[in-house]
């Protein structure tokens, strides 16, 4: 295992970091590394949880690899998705795309938003980064909803004249709350319609993760494309 940097290299980076004997200006950036490294390790460690919450693992499996009790666990991991996330770090775009899928749900006359309703809905923003990737690969929209009218036919037994919002799947709220994860690991300070397409593969038995596999369209190859989206958009190529 690799070890963390103990006491001294981590006195020794802040003080570098702040680039001044100053105290003042030292504690200021010993605060600022502290905050950053609780709130990465927190999200690590969520993601990790997560990823065994995905793999069918229980909460009294989980807690007893913690050290914690059950009701800890949940109360510190469960509860933060997606009700505890900074809403103001997705971007217009993604916060489109979520929204739409409660209403594609409902024309689709089921009384749930899934991953399927997610995945729709990133068409409704043809110009986002995970669109304009998937469109790239070949996936059309016409393709993509056929491939899960195979998968989750549409019903007649929903509501289609309702207009409040239709309840997430679990699998679909964690796939939100996997996006964020998906940022942090990319570095980014923001969530956008890439990280959501990244999280499907989270969760392999999902219908958006079956349905991108199946069209072609693998992770590796949903990472790379992400990868080279973005530097172009930054010009770092």
């Amino acid at each position: 295992m690799t070890p963390a940097p103990n006491l001294q290299q981590l006195i020794d980076l802040i003080r570098a970091d702040a680039g001044s004997d100053d105290v003042l200006a030292q504690l200021a950036t010993a605060s600022s590394t502290i905050t950053d490294l609780n709130a990465t390790s927190d999200a690590a460690l969520g993601y990790f949880v997560d990823r065994a919450r995905g793999a069918g693992k229980s909460w009294v499996e989980i807690s007893a690899v913690l050290g914690v009790s059950k009701q800890a666990a949940h109360k510190r991991f469960a509860d933060a998705w997606p009700g505890k996330l900074d809403l103001e770090r997705f971007t217009l775009r993604t916060k489109v795309v979520i929204q739409a899928a409660s209403g594609i749900a409902r024309e689709r006359g089921q009384s749930f938003v899934g991953t399927e309703h997610l995945l729709l809905g990133l068409f409704t923003e043809p110009q986002s980064v995970a669109t304009l990737l998937m469109t790239e690969a070949g996936l059309t929209e016409h393709d993509v909803l056929a491939a899960i009218d195979a998968e989750v036919p549409p019903s007649a037994g929903g509501e289609p004249g309702a207009t409040k919002e239709l309840p997430m799947t679990p699998r679909a709220s964690h796939v939100i709350g996997q996006a964020a994860e998906q940022a942090l690991l990319l570095g980014h300070n923001y969530i956008g319609t890439e990280h959501l397409l990244l999280a499907f593969y989270q969760y392999p038995d999902g219908v958006a993760a079956k349905v991108l596999i199946q069209l072609g369209l693998t992770e590796q190859a949903a990472r790379d494309g992400v990868r080279a989206a973005l530097e172009k958009l930054t010009g770092t190529q």
